[in-house]
């Protein structure tokens, strides 16, 4: 059975038992605006109730990572991934700033397989970003599910290539999604991301970083795309901001907003 397959299957077994498990992350925007009326409560109960929500409902796997701001490697924040699995070969995720109910949209991300990738123009490649390392170091994580599956799905996910922008800032303790979209890269060595940052999630999520790294070493990591991770070439992709808000100043890093760890 393919490891993708696996995972499904050893995820759904176990969905009611560990679905609830990874303890939260809160969003640390608050957004302006006026309280929800019992109108709009009453309206948002019966949508729930009554419309079918296919892509919705397809998003079956929650991954915990790190990203930064294309071309300001020390500009980084945590990112939590809900993804729906398309096929073998593709994936594609919603990425927020934390993992409750007021958790804000940062932005999405679409995974594909080496294969897939391979066959992108050079130009193209620049602006995706390998996830090899995220898997070796347990930089990336999928909290709340068995060890089993979730060594399952990063056996897969260490063949892949993310393309990633996000559309609100939250890092920046931003109200409102202002500005333009930005690229955003994954981290590939040791010494890149702030270890602070990463402590702080590994702490919240309770994660044992030694142990995870640990597990993994039995994966095969394989050499990444030379045209991958432009940003590591000097290949920079980024859009311009006419607005002037992206600043790429990074945060101050605190134990309530580990996940607001970056900047613009």
């Amino acid at each position: 059975m393919p490891q993708l397959i696996r995972f499904i299957t050893l995820a759904l077994a176990c969905s009611f038992l560990w679905a609830c498990s990874a303890p939260e992350t809160k969003s640390p925007v608050e957004t302006p605006g006026r309280p929800e009326s019992a109108k709009t409560q009453l309206l948002e109960a019966g949508a729930a109730t009554l419309q079918a929500k296919p892509p919705i409902e397809a998003i079956n796997a929650y991954l915990d990572g790190f990203h930064f701001y294309n071309g300001h490697p020390d500009v980084q924040m945590e990112a939590h991934h809900y993804c729906s699995i398309l096929n073998e070969d593709v994936i594609q995720c919603v990425i927020f700033d934390g993992n409750t109910k007021e958790a804000k949209i940062m932005g999405v991300e679409y995974i594909i397989d080496e294969k897939l990738f391979a066959d992108l123009p050079a130009k193209e490649k620049a602006m995706w970003h390998s996830h090899g390392y995220e898997v070796s170091s347990g930089q990336l994580i999928a909290p709340g599910i068995p060890a089993p599956a979730e060594h399952a799905l990063m056996e897969r996910l260490a063949h892949t290539y993310g393309k990633t922008w996000h559309t609100w800032h939250t890092d920046q303790d931003k109200a409102l999604p202002v500005g333009v979209p930005q690229l955003m890269m994954g981290f590939t060595a040791d010494g890149q991301a702030d270890p602070t940052m990463v402590e702080q999630r590994n702490r919240r999520l309770r994660v044992d970083a030694a142990k995870t790294k640990a597990q993994r070493a039995d994966i095969r990591i394989p050499a990444a795309d030379p045209q991958a991770d432009g940003w590591q070439h000097g290949n920079v992709v980024q859009i311009n901001d006419p607005t002037g808000a992206h600043l790429h100043r990074p945060a101050k890093s605190t134990p309530e907003k580990a996940n607001s760890r970056s900047s613009q």
